[in-house]
């Protein structure tokens, strides 16, 4: 996420953790990324809380978590390795459901995401945000990089 070290040419660590949840094509130029964000780190997390929806994802519950939402189209200012195309990236600050969301990136089960998004308020324009429930509806494609 973001540019990359110069010195390294390795990129940028954002120093939080985060949750890689969906990325598909947007088109030939340009790929969208999916991050959720704790606003607590997890090991802040009750551990007797995060088994209890562990054993009910198990069980085939699927359950809700809440984020606001941003939509930032970027691309590199200068080309970094093998990946020059525009970036869109869908980044949700998780609200309510820290623990779920653990739960089931710990169980590799899915969780539902009520997302409200805040438009005007990334690097995105209007039409940007309205391509979103089309892209989030594709097929996950990791992008292809490399020569």
């Amino acid at each position: 996420m973001g540019g990359g070290n110069q010195f390294w040419g390795l990129p940028e660590h954002p120093h939080t953790p985060y949750y890689r949840t969906f990325e598909t094509a947007v088109d030939a130029d340009a790929h969208l990324y999916e991050f959720v964000v704790p606003m607590v780190p997890p090991t802040w997390n009750e551990r007797e809380r995060v088994e209890e929806y562990v054993a009910r994802m198990e069980q085939g519950t699927v359950s809700t978590a809440v984020a606001v939402s941003t939509l930032d189209v970027c691309q590199p200012a200068v080309s970094f390795g093998d990946d020059p195309s525009v970036h869109w990236g869908l980044t949700h600050f998780l609200l309510d459901g820290h623990h779920k969301l653990e739960a089931a990136a710990t169980a590799g089960r899915p969780v539902r995401l009520l997302s409200l998004l805040a438009l005007g308020e990334g690097l995105a324009g209007a039409d940007d945000c309205a391509r979103l429930p089309a892209l989030r509806a594709q097929p996950s494609s990791a992008r292809a990089t490399g020569t």
